[in-house]
């Protein structure tokens, strides 16, 4: 059996689960217990609230990306420098669409166990986002 290593899951996270909104992967690098907290003041228990989360987002931000700049891994831990982007195409943080490209660095906080993902805190310049879609 080969060992994902806590710097692979994070990438497959970030890549596969997140940028391609691929529920499938979720569901086999996530615990089934899974806390996820995010930049958006929600904190979701379980796979299922985490996946509809994430809908949510791609639903409110089209062509939405998540770009890995840094991680700092130790064996049961990983730190990840972000920027987050996209379009924002539906209501989002109480705007109404704009079309306007939006883009915001943050930090994510993983916990790794038995070669899953169990917890993730994540950071976001939630004001970044604001600002952008307040200018016109």
């Amino acid at each position: 059996m080969n060992k994902t290593l806590p710097k692979q899951l994070v990438e497959q996270f970030y890549f596969e689960v997140w940028n391609k909104a691929d529920e499938s992967t979720a569901h086999k690098i996530l615990t089934e217990d899974f806390i996820f907290r995010g930049s958006l003041g929600e904190e979701k228990v379980g796979i299922d609230g985490f996946i509809d989360y994430m809908r949510s987002i791609h639903k409110a931000l089209g062509d939405y990306e998540c770009i890995i700049e840094d991680l700092i891994v130790t064996e049961n831990r990983v730190a990840a420098q972000m920027v987050f982007k996209g379009i924002h195409q539906n209501s989002f943080l109480g705007y109404e669409p704009t079309q306007k490209r939006v883009q915001w660095n943050g930090a994510a906080f993983f916990t790794i166990q038995n070669q899953e993902i169990s917890e993730l805190w994540v950071l976001g310049d939630i004001d970044a986002i604001k600002t952008q879609l307040n200018n016109d």
